[in-house]
């Protein structure tokens, strides 16, 4: 069954909360993930990872060099779940 956008939202902010340290309400659709979120590129792919294994979805690295913001993960896995 296909999650949410809220859902997904709310698993990919846990996920960059407990790679980052940072707050989950700070994760929001708008926040990028370099500038406002200051994950740099290893920790990017490590927060795929986990989001591929949450989501059973695959996110390409060619696609995750692509998701600037949260939202952009949001409508990617949304999508590839379908």
């Amino acid at each position: 069954m296909a999650l949410s956008n809220e859902e997904i939202l709310a698993g990919l902010a846990e996920i960059v909360a407990e790679e980052t340290g940072l707050p989950a309400e700070q994760v929001t659709p708008e926040a990028t993930f370099t500038d406002d979120l200051d994950i740099d590129s290893l920790s990017m792919m490590t927060i795929m990872t986990y989001a591929e294994e949450k989501f059973e979805v695959r996110i390409p690295d060619e696609e995750a060099t692509k998701l600037s913001t949260v939202q952009d993960a949001v409508d990617f896995i949304a999508k590839a779940q379908a």
